[in-house]
């Protein structure tokens, strides 16, 4: 898939997800077999791009091309001037946010809530557009409610302003992530356009990511909650995608070497206390399968610095690692 001067490959993106998809997250995910991964949302509003947060989503130092950068809000000069401001700060690619569905992105008209006004959308897209000389792409949902999908109506006027790619969420804001993604409208939006179509929602196995491409017709996959803990997804999927061969799944090992690393760059990016913070909702992630996995969520939030934290993962594995010697030996 072409974004721009872009080669996507392979043709599995991270989803934008706030909260989540900070530069630890996207650096790793890359590191895994995305192709693209977009940040958190930041802010269009200029009062709010000094603060911590804000300056950590903004930072791209060492993370590696192309860099994709969601902005998120309502007035369609604000969101032109955020998007010069990210591109200063060197985001290679500006991705729009129509698709949260978050209550407080939605009650201020951002998100997916703007899917209400195609008006506004049209005027959001080609002030932005025309803002910057980088591709813009957008995200939405099939539409704002079940009873009003107008996905595609806001697919044509997107294709119409010149933005460049399209991630379609398989749900309306009603629908919030609850019941099963739909992939119809996708493949409507997909017909109906010449842009390119990433097809988004309940994107979890290799499997479901072809049967996904099959329904839609889609040109790429964008993956969110199914990489939490498991960003190994992203090559999994590309390989089967590419050869049509399941890959085994990672050796404990292995998952020890990449959640540690983790760790240590989310210690790093943050410092201490932040970094043990943020680094908790990863481990539970992580953890979840695990037999013994709330448990050691339980002790691991607990934890009150970086040190006990990543000794208590350390141990985790080598119990585990134990039980395995011996289920092995038996």
């Amino acid at each position: 898939m072409q974004i721009g001067p872009y080669l996507i490959e392979p043709r599995v993106v991270l989803a934008p997800m706030a909260g989540v998809t900070d530069k630890p997250f996207r650096v790793l995910c890359k590191r895994l077999g995305a192709g693209l991964a977009v940040s958190e949302m930041t802010h269009s509003d200029p009062r709010l791009w000094n603060t911590r947060k804000s300056r950590q989503r903004m930072d791209h130092s060492g993370e590696p091309d192309p860099i994709s950068v969601q902005i998120a809000g309502t007035e369609p000069e604000q969101l032109a001037n955020a998007a010069r401001h990210n591109v200063d700060q060197g985001a290679q690619i500006i991705d729009i946010n129509m698709g949260c569905p978050a209550k407080k992105v939605c009650s201020a008209w951002a998100g997916s809530a703007l899917m209400r006004d195609e008006g506004l959308v049209g005027r959001i897209l080609d002030a932005v557009v025309r803002a910057v000389d980088v591709p813009v792409t957008l995200k939405i949902r099939t539409g704002w409610a079940r009873a009003h999908k107008n996905g595609l109506s806001i697919a044509r006027i997107a294709e119409s302003a010149g933005i460049q790619a399209l991630a379609v969420h398989g749900r309306t804001r009603e629908d919030l992530y609850l019941g099963e993604a739909e992939y119809t409208t996708m493949a409507e939006i997909k017909a109906s356009i010449g842009i390119p179509v990433l097809a988004n929602g309940d994107i979890d196995s290799p499997q479901k990511a072809v049967f996904v491409l099959q329904q839609t017709g889609a040109d790429a996959l964008m993956l969110g909650r199914a990489a939490q803990g498991r960003p190994w997804i992203f090559r999994e999927i590309a390989h089967f995608l590419a050869t049509g061969e399941i890959l085994p799944p990672p050796s404990l090992d292995e998952v020890r070497d990449i959640l540690l690393g983790h760790l240590q760059a989310l210690y790093g990016f943050y410092g201490e206390q932040q970094g043990l913070r943020i680094a908790r909702k990863h481990l539970g992630w992580y953890a979840k399968e695990a037999e013994d996995g709330p448990a050691f969520r339980d002790r691991v939030n607990a934890t009150t610095t970086a040190d006990a934290q990543y000794a208590l993962t350390c141990d985790w594995f080598d119990a585990r690692a134990a039980e395995l010697g011996l289920a092995a030996a038996a």
